[in-house]
């Protein structure tokens, strides 16, 4: 079923979220998390969703 956007809640985003890290997706884990914080009222609480799911691109370690 298709769901509405607009009626998706930060709790669903931050599920989607541990689902993409599960599935080894850590981009998008980390733009759904994004979007959790965005709709998070409470600042502390949206600044420990985005430290949890932190943007891959800048934890990035290379290896040769």
């Amino acid at each position: 079923m298709i769901r509405d956007p607009a009626d998706l809640t930060a709790a669903d985003y931050l599920n989607s979220a541990r689902e993409m890290t599960a599935a080894d997706r850590p981009y998008l884990a980390h733009l759904l998390a994004e979007e959790a914080a965005r709709l998070t009222p409470d600042p502390a609480t949206a600044a420990g969703i985005r430290a949890s799911f932190p943007n891959p691109a800048t934890t990035r370690t290379e290896t040769d």
